[in-house]
């Protein structure tokens, strides 16, 4: 058989097996999450929860005694929030413990047709080229839903695919993104709108409870809306990919389930309860994500490396030799930014002391949780913000992202970024002013006499001038 023959064969099986590859190559392609952009949301000026606002909305409340106030101090001159972070309108209006159905929907109208609406007219997409909408927003549900209330405004299409989620705590927008996910791993050419939030006008609690007043001094109001897709005319304008991502729910736990959770106080006031165990069932549901996530994140070499020095840690140990520190894994050989949840202060020392971070690598993080403090499932979003106002992000790097929710879960991902980023967004106007010399917390100037009070019987909250 001489050469002409052979290739006049050869080349439709090459042809053939080429058109086969590309089949499944398009169809992986199309399989794909990307952001397209997201937009988060910074309520109006009035909305600012500064230490005389909160002085007063504490005053209102005649069931805090001495004992209880000093804890609140406590509590929020060490939470790491700032004087800028903002509050449903309810509690400048003094209205906090007679919550109404329309003030729970007016906050989420407000943060709804302000991002969503500057979304879409920034990426130039219609609301009717939406295919997919998802809303978490975990403490409210209406009747209509929240989703429904979107669909109405911006006239949406009457086949879109709507998913309205609730009662998933803090870890909401990643579940979301999963939702869209799946749904995109089934259908070409969709764009999915995730909007994220929390209504706290309902929430608020006004009792004298301790578990449960520390959810007054850490959540804030805030939201994100965000755009997926998987269609290939969008990806070169798209900012992150979805590279991995892992849920973990400890559900079946008592412990975990119950260590924070939506309920009443003696007294009947409603609240949002956060046990003393929170640390640790946050910490045992973190352990178990990473080590689903790590193989996925981490080069072989890292991997190769970490379970060597892990071997001879313990041969070593078993030989009878002085104890040497146990080997640790080095997330930096697979990731370059950490966005991590800004559930307070203490979660955030607790990660950056579990994957040893540097305190660049979890100012971000911090910065969110003075600037705005904890927006719930739309944290990550104001942390992977400041990132990007400060030009951290350049084309090729990953992100980790980690949150925690009731439940308890502990959900995680890692985005790649597809193009530098660096354009203006929440942070646009105060960025230059972050990371301050001095994160001075003005409660304990204004309100350190409490610590100078013993009679509990004769305290009376007033504050010096």
């Amino acid at each position: 058989m001489d050469v002409l023959t052979i290739l006049l064969f050869s080349v439709p099986v090459i042809c053939l097996i080429f058109l086969i590859w590309k089949r499944f190559d398009d169809d992986r392609r199309d399989r794909d999450c990307y952001i397209l952009d997201y937009e988060c949301h910074k309520p109006s000026d009035d909305r600012k929860l500064t230490t005389e606002h909160s002085g007063a909305i504490i005053r209102r409340n005649t069931s805090l005694g001495l004992f209880e106030c000093k804890f609140l101090l406590k509590a929020v001159v060490n939470a790491g929030i700032g004087e800028h972070t903002y509050g449903p309108r309810i509690v400048f209006e003094g209205r906090e413990e007679k919550p109404t159905i329309k003030d729970s929907i007016l906050e989420m109208e407000e943060f709804f047709y302000d991002s969503v609406g500057k979304l879409l007219n920034r990426t130039g997409i219609s609301p009717s080229e939406i295919d997919v909408l998802v809303v978490n927003v975990s403490m409210l549900a209406s009747v209509p839903s929240l989703a429904s209330l979107i669909i109405n405004h911006y006239k949406m299409r009457e086949d879109i695919k709507v998913f309205n989620l609730s009662g998933m705590g803090c870890s909401a927008s990643l579940i979301s993104v999963d939702v869209a996910r799946n749904i995109f791993k089934s259908h070409k050419n969709v764009n999915a709108l995730v909007v994220t939030s929390e209504s706290l006008s309902p929430n608020w609690y006004t009792g004298n409870d301790r578990s449960m007043i520390l959810s007054n001094c850490l959540f804030r109001s805030g939201g994100c809306a965000m755009l997926l897709t998987n269609k290939r005319a969008l990806r070169d304008r798209a900012m992150f990919k979805l590279k991995c991502l892992v849920r973990t729910h400890h559900g079946a736990w008592d412990d975990s389930y119950g260590c924070c959770i939506q309920t009443e106080d003696e007294e009947g006031r409603p609240g949002f309860h956060l046990a003393k165990n929170l640390p640790k069932a946050a910490t045992r549901a973190f352990v178990d994500n990473l080590r689903i996530i790590t193989p996925m994140i981490l080069p072989v070499r890292e991997l190769l490396r970490y379970g060597i020095f892990t071997l001879l840690h313990k041969m070593r140990n078993g030989s009878g030799e002085d104890e040497a520190p146990k080997p640790t894994i080095n997330f930096r050989t697979g990731v370059d930014h950490f966005c991590i949840h800004t559930g307070g202060k203490a979660v955030i020392d607790g990660i950056g002391n579990n994957l040893k971070l540097t305190q660049y690598e979890l100012e971000p993080a911090r910065m969110t949780l003075h600037r705005f403090g904890n927006t719930s499932a739309s944290s990550l979003w104001y942390v992977l913000a400041y990132m990007e106002a400060k030009k951290r992000l350049k084309r090729g790097d990953r992100v980790l992202m980690i949150s925690f929710g009731a439940g308890f879960k502990c959900n995680s991902c890692l985005w790649e970024v597809v193009r530098d980023i660096g354009s203006g967004n929440v942070w646009e106007d105060c960025i230059d002013s972050y990371p301050p010399k001095a994160l001075v917390n003005p409660f304990m100037q204004k309100y350190g006499w409490i610590n100078m009070e013993e009679d509990p019987t004769n305290f009376k909250f007033e504050p010096s001038s």
